[in-house]
Order: C-alpha cells, then sequence, then structure tokens
C-alpha cells in the first residue's frame, strides 16, 4: 500500500497547522488524501488558504484557531475537528516555541512557565481530549514533535527549550505505554535546525556550526510552531 493509498480518507488533527513544519506537514496530508483540522494561533490567512487546497480535492478541511495553553481552547479544538470530520484518526502535535534565549541566571519563572506551557502543557490538553476519540478508530496515531535540543542540550540560551523538549519524548514513551492497549501508536520526531524558517532566522545564532546547508521542509512561509 502507498503512501496516498494509506492516508486517504483519514481524518487528521494537525497543531500549529498554518506556518512553516505545520504548513509542509498539513500540505503532505492533504496530497495524501487525508481530511484534515488546522490549529493555528495567529495564522489565519495561511490556515484559509489550505482550507480551500484541501476542499479543492473534495476533502474535508476546518481552520480552529485556539491559545492551547489553556484547557478550554485545547478542548474546544478537539470538539470542533470532531464536529466538522467526524471522527479522529491521527493528531499531529506541532505545536512549540522557544521564546526567546535565556541562561539559567537570566530565566524567571514567569518565562520558565511559559516555555512550558506552549511546548508540553499544551500538548496534554490536545493529547487527553483527542484520546477517546482516537480509541475509537483501529490503528489510530499520535506524533509529537520534539527536537535534537531534547536529547543533546540545545545551544545555549536554550535550556527552558530543551527542557521541555526531552520531556516531550519522556511523555512519548510513558503515553506509547498508556495507550497501546486501546491500539493508539505513539511517536516523537526530534527534529534539528530547518532553515527558512522565522524559529530558524530568530533563534539560531549567525554563527552555529551545525546550520544545515539547505531548507529540509518546503514552506510557503515562515514557522514558529505556536502560530
Amino acid at each position: 500500500m502507498n503512501f496516498i493509498n494509506k492516508l486517504s480518507g483519514k481524518n487528521v488533527l494537525i497543531t500549529a497547522g498554518a506556518q512553516g513544519i505545520g504548513e509542509s506537514i498539513t500540505r503532505h496530508f492533504i496530497d495524501g488524501g487525508a481530511n484534515v483540522a488546522i490549529h493555528y494561533f495567529s495564522s489565519g490567512d495561511t490556515a484559509d488558504q489550505l482550507v480551500g487546497y484541501a476542499t479543492g480535492k473534495g476533502q474535508k478541511a476546518v481552520a480552529i484557531s485556539g491559545d492551547l495553553t489553556k484547557e478550554v481552547d485545547a478542548n474546544i479544538l478537539v470538539e470542533k475537528t470532531i464536529a466538522a470530520l467526524g471522527g479522529l484518526d491521527i493528531l499531529i502535535n506541532n505545536a512549540g516555541s522557544l521564546v526567546a534565549r535565556r541562561s539559567l541566571t537570566e530565566i524567571k519563572a514567569e518565562f520558565w512557565n511559559k516555555v512550558m506551557d506552549i511546548n508540553l502543557t499544551s500538548m496534554m490538553f490536545v493529547t487527553r481530549a483527542a484520546t477517546p476519540f482516537l480509541a475509537k478508530n483501529d490503528h489510530s496515531s499520535i506524533v509529537n514533535l520534539a527536537s535534537l535540543a531534547g536529547r543533546k542540550g540545545g545551544h545555549s540560551g536554550s535550556l527552558a527549550y530543551a527542557t521541555s523538549k526531552g520531556a516531550i519524548l519522556t511523555f512519548t514513551r510513558a503515553l506509547s505505554a498508556e495507550l497501546g492497549g486501546q491500539g493508539t501508536r505513539v511517536n516523537a520526531v526530534a527534529l534539528g535546525l530547518i532553515l527558512g524558517t522565522s524559529f530558524h532566522n530568530t533563534h539560531t545564532p549567525p554563527k552555529n556550526p551545525q546550520r544545515p546547508p539547505r531548507r529540509v521542509f518546503p514552506s510557503s512561509g515562515p514557522a514558529t510552531r505556536r502560530t
């Protein structure tokens, strides 16, 4: 079975699915024949364009805004997804941000909590709300976007971000064991640096020796994944 046949007719929710990495993920699912719910924080125009792209192919699509650090918004996101698509097969937890570079001595509690809420707590909120619907479908799947920073510690000033991404890897392992019995696979993808995104342009040191020579994910716009 090829890629397109595997995704055709599947219902997919992508958080921060309208910019950068998220936009590319969304387009790949649409091209694979999936129905998509596209969460966005501020990229409403791109989200609407993606909805048009999907419906033009005869697939279901909906754009849903929300601040996923708020439990109520995460719950509403899933409710609107189910109402629009009729079910849920795949959840892509893509939302996240470095926010800013801060060394240990510069980190205040408010900053630390903001990074954890955007990268980790929001993921828990959405996953918890989506899990009962994923359980209704055979071979459902969750994919969490982590980072190499979660494995290697990241570069200078990324202590909070790297810690949150490392926690996502542990969250993924624990959730895989917890949800395996209901038939839901849980995996994480630990990405490296992605050129051509606002995340890279804003946060990557200009002389970083690990900067890749090319952009990995095609995108029509920049990416900070919360948007």
